[in-house]
């Protein structure tokens, strides 16, 4: 592409070898030349980020960190969309690597007062106290919306990439019938193992026995999580409010009770794709988190819970992922929440 200017060049500095004002002036005129095609050649790039519509994809969020269901959503976001369209390459900026590590309020995860209950059972039935609908209500966040409030704007980002390949796939009708369906299979579940759990409190057995009668959609999910329910006993509540005085929040947690001896904050996840590590769960651990401090600080339980689990069902019947949340890692997604609620408060 250069190489017939440099060949003029040289014909020049022959024809006029004495004339170094000549020989200057061509070295110049081919200088110029090679600057403006390199800077013709040269596409601007922009970044990715600036046509991220972050309102438009609420209900997609809400999706994502919602209770009831975790939709068909990848391992991890980034995970699975650098697989399908490549790595973002982004410059980091100063805000982004210097976010906040530690809650600028360390808040007790504990009440002060509370008795650490571990492995005795409380009698009568488990508590369900039901979510109000009243004035006082407006007021206080759910902890689903703080979460859906404060993703960063990477996750945004990952979640709109995600649903324009689904709506490329399904078509807009398609994507929305599909939520749809995501969200009735969500509480076709939750209300199965609801009756499962409530029938176990007061029986000794709690895995579903082969003459239950489930909804075609829920059959292998139920069946995923059977060996889960084995391991389950001493439940405490199902489908419980529980709210945050102090921290001004609230939440619903599906299920507490002992898995394997250890009273655990439970909450019940569906899922097509496999979900072996607690990564691979998104912000579930601080939903369980946050749940939990809620519940250690609620008048409404006499008790305090100090771990977590997290189980992922699986449509196909396969057997279900049972994330447990130690103490001391229930503790450090405690402070994660507190940041996530921080930064929802500074924004309202």
């Amino acid at each position: 592409m250069y190489v017939y200017p440099s060949l003029k060049c040289v014909k020049c500095a022959v024809s006029f070898g004495s004339s170094t004002k000549r020989i200057r002036q061509c070295s110049f005129l081919l200088m110029r030349s090679f600057s403006a095609q390199h800077v013709l050649s040269s596409p601007k790039r922009n970044s990715p980020y600036t046509s991220v519509d972050t309102e438009r994809y609420s209900s997609l969020v809400k999706s994502v960190v919602s209770s009831r269901v975790s939709s068909q959503t990848p391992e991890t976001l980034e995970e699975e969309n650098n697989h399908i369209f490549g790595p973002v390459v982004k410059r980091q900026t100063p805000s982004e690597t210097s976010g906040p590590k530690v809650p600028k309020i360390l808040h007790p995860f504990f009440t002060s007062d509370g008795t650490h209950v571990t492995g005795e059972s409380q009698s009568g039935p488990p508590t369900q106290i039901v979510l109000g609908r009243g004035k006082d209500r407006s007021s206080v966040s759910s902890v689903t919306r703080i979460l859906q409030q404060t993703l960063s704007p990477e996750q945004r980002f990952y979640l709109e990439r995600w649903k324009k390949k689904m709506i490329a796939d399904l078509g807009e009708e398609g994507f929305e019938e599909y939520s749809q369906n995501l969200f009735r299979q969500g509480k076709l579940f939750h209300t199965a193992v609801e009756d499962i759990v409530t029938l176990g409190a007061t029986q000794e057995d709690m895995k579903p026995t082969e003459t239950s009668a489930y909804p075609p959609e829920v059959e292998g999910y139920m069946e995923s999580i059977s060996h889960i329910l084995d391991d389950i006993s001493g439940v405490r509540a199902i489908e419980s409010t529980v709210q945050h005085g102090t921290l001004n929040y609230l939440g619903i947690v599906d299920c507490v009770a002992h898995y394997r001896g250890v009273l655990c904050v439970i909450d019940w996840k569906t899922s097509e794709k496999p979900k072996p590590y607690l990564s691979n769960t998104y912000d579930n651990p601080l939903q369980v988190a946050a749940y939990a401090g809620a519940l250690n600080s609620d008048d409404n339980y006499k008790y305090q819970v100090e771990s977590g689990l997290i189980a992922v069902a699986y449509k196909d019947g396969s057997p279900a992922h049972a994330h447990l949340l130690s103490s001391e890692q229930i503790l450090s997604y405690w402070e994660r929440w507190l940041i996530r609620l921080e930064k929802f408060m500074e924004q309202r």
